[in-house]
């Protein structure tokens, strides 16, 4: 990018080279990616064909003005949307912040809204991750990473899950360091990830269904006589427990029914019983849009995690009651602040609630009492910081280009200020 007459002129991408970028837009977080800039301000994926990095990178250009705040879709200046959402939010007796599409330090900055607000926080992915975190309140979890994987993981045991899906760069994130030894790939209940390629990928059928296929995984690693018989479940135990390292995978979002929490349970008790022999870890897909990054957040600064409202009388954690679909349906907030940094995918969902909006100039809203607030996209016009997939790496993000849109931590601390003057 170069400046001229005040303006930001995009580098053709003939004539630069791409410049290194971490990719936000998944929670694998990749940071090997190259980007270049064309005339038109479009930016281009090098390194890579990941189509989730491409089509994300479609929703921004470096040449786009600025978008303009909006109430009730009329296009207003900054401070007067800044000052009708404080009006919202101060008038509030039960706020809902949800969506928290956003980096670490807007997270921070939500909280401390918040916490004047007293509002409730649950992310647009917070159903996919609940299962995890009950799993690990209520008995621990055996939890890897990338590194051990690529460095130790001999046997890889995908349950349910076709990672390439939702994670395209999976398998190329986890591919065997050049001095480990071959890797065997097993796919239970799918058919084998057409991203992974070789003759040492293969699949095992469901038992009935998931729980009792986890059953029998479970007595069988136990070394538990069963009347039932299943050969197949029985070989991969055999090779989970011969495994030099074992790795389980699992997606809260692909497994089936409504009590996925007692399918994770049963994951966890089999890596739990796998390490008294032999070594084994977990790794669960999720935390895409900034998820893991404010749950780990505002674990840090209330020490409970999403789902939690931040109430007068002291903090509350109702992992069912607190999900954004029952408190909008059930009439059970009176404010909704949504926020997607990330791009315009995560929408918010139909309410008839005031509602403020922060985030990619395509969500702007023409609905009756909305404002619209255009965010900065950490890892495209600023810089941030988002923890990775495995939860022990917090990445930084670096800026395409000079983006003038402010930040949603920015924004946040602007609307504190407020609510707290309207309120005194």
């Amino acid at each position: 990018m170069t400046e001229a007459a005040g303006a930001l002129v995009a580098t053709p991408a003939t004539e630069q080279q791409a410049r290194p970028w971490t990719c936000p837009f998944c929670a694998l977080l990749c940071d090997r990616f190259g980007v270049t800039t064309d005339t038109d301000g479009s930016f281009a994926l090098v390194g890579s064909r990941c189509p989730r990095a491409m089509r994300s990178l479609g929703q921004f250009s470096a040449c786009t003005e600025p978008a303009s705040a909006t109430i009730d879709g009329a296009p207003v200046s900054l401070d007067a949307a800044l000052d009708a959402a404080a009006r919202i939010l101060a008038r509030a007796r039960q706020p809902l912040f949800a969506g928290l599409a956003t980096d670490l330090a807007g997270a921070r900055a939500l909280f401390r809204l918040g916490s004047a607000c007293h509002a409730i926080f649950d992310h647009a992915h917070g159903e996919t991750m609940l299962p995890g975190l009950r799993a690990l309140q209520d008995r621990g979890v055996i939890q890897t990473t990338l590194a051990e994987i690529r460095s130790r993981a001999d046997l890889l045991v995908c349950l349910g899950t076709l990672p390439s899906l939702r994670y395209p760069e999976f398998f190329r994130r986890i591919a065997p360091a050049v001095d480990t030894a071959t890797r065997d790939v097993v796919f239970v209940g799918v058919d084998v990830d057409p991203a992974l390629g070789g003759e040492n990928a293969s699949r095992v059928d469901l038992q009935n269904d998931w729980f009792e296929t986890l059953a029998i995984l479970n007595a069988l690693a136990r070394k538990r006589r069963l009347v039932t018989k299943a050969p197949a479940l029985a070989a991969l135990v055999e090779r989970l427990l011969a495994a030099r390292y074992a790795v389980l995978v699992w997606e809260a979002a692909a497994l089936p029914g409504t009590q996925i929490a007692l399918l994770v349970e049963s994951i966890n008790d089999l890596l739990r019983t796998l390490n008294r022999s032999t070594r084994a870890g977990g790794l669960a897909l999720a935390g895409n849009d900034g998820a893991l990054s404010f749950n780990q957040a505002l674990t840090w600064m209330s020490g409970l995690p999403l789902r939690t409202g931040l109430h007068a009388s002291g903090q509350d954690h109702e992992p069912h009651r607190y999900s954004s679909q029952r408190l909008l349906s059930d009439g059970a907030t009176d404010a909704l602040l949504w926020i997607s940094a990330f791009g315009a995918e995560l929408k918010p969902p139909p309410t008839q609630v005031p509602t403020v909006l922060l985030g990619h100039p395509a969500l702007s809203s023409a609905g009756k009492d909305s404002v619209f607030i255009p965010v900065s996209a950490p890892g495209i016009g600023s810089a941030g910081h988002l923890t990775r997939i495995d939860g022990v790496v917090v990445v930084p993000l670096t800026a395409l280009f000079a983006d003038s849109t402010p930040t949603v931590a920015s924004i946040a601390t602007h609307l504190l200020d407020r609510v707290k003057a309207l309120r005194s």
